[in-house]
């Protein structure tokens, strides 16, 4: 056993057969100062961001599948005040369970033309945020684990700059599949895994398609931070 590998056994709880550690296992990569970026706000890569970056229903040549959602919410601090200017960004699979990346092994699934899976905003002057997208498929864990992920969106927020950065993961209320995921159990309390719930606030028409409302509130930092989730 590597020192390393001692160190992980010690301190980390968080430890499963199927996904192995999850803390770092190597040390930390100083970024290079000139790699972020001062100013106004989070420019991400020195690109800006459209309005429309927030909408992923509308970048391929037709509608994606699946149900859509309006995924909304508020960005908070620990004293309750609206986070303006934070740059969010999302990922996630599609209707079929499919992520849109190399690293997604599961060849399987279908595929979606119409959909590529990520989007990014910026909070408005009340800390507001909007993402127009459809609700993700739950897929199968690692091959031979037995295990179900549940349908999840993945989120960044980025702070004043990008060294200030909350990775986390907005899990739907009421789906079967979000008690037995093994990411989201990893919240040992009730209450913290009750942050990571977005719940439905409408249930409507997006054009002639059905569309289902759901508000997502999150605290960046203090006793009632929404708790991290990295897949």
């Amino acid at each position: 056993m590597t020192e390393t590998d001692s160190r992980v056994e010690m301190i980390s709880p968080l430890m499963h057969p199927a996904f192995g550690p999850r803390i770092p296992t190597k040390e930390l990569y100083e970024l290079p100062p000139d790699w972020f970026h001062v100013g106004s706000g989070p420019v991400y890569g020195r690109v800006d961001v459209d309005p429309d970056d927030n909408n992923l229903l509308n970048k391929g040549d037709g509608p994606p599948l699946g149900v859509r959602i309006k995924l909304h919410g508020r960005v908070i601090d620990s004293d309750g005040e609206p986070v303006p200017g934070t740059l969010i960004e999302i990922w996630q699979a599609n209707a079929g369970g499919l992520y849109l990346d190399e690293y997604c092994d599961r060849p399987w699934l279908p595929t979606d033309p119409n959909f590529f899976g990520t989007g990014r905003t910026l909070t408005d002057e009340n800390g507001d945020y909007v993402f127009h997208t459809i609700k993700p498929s739950g897929y199968a864990g690692p091959a031979g684990s037995g295990m179900w992920r549940a349908p999840h969106v993945h989120f960044s927020f980025f702070g004043p700059n990008l060294s200030n950065r909350l990775i986390t993961a907005c899990y739907f209320e009421n789906d079967p599949l979000n008690e037995t995921d093994f990411v989201y159990a990893q919240q040992k309390y009730e209450h913290d895994r009750d942050k990571m719930i977005a719940r439905v606030e409408d249930v409507g028409l997006d054009g002639t398609y059905l569309q289902l409302v759901y508000r997502w509130d999150v605290v960046l930092r203090g006793p009632g931070a929404t708790p991290m989730d990295v897949e």
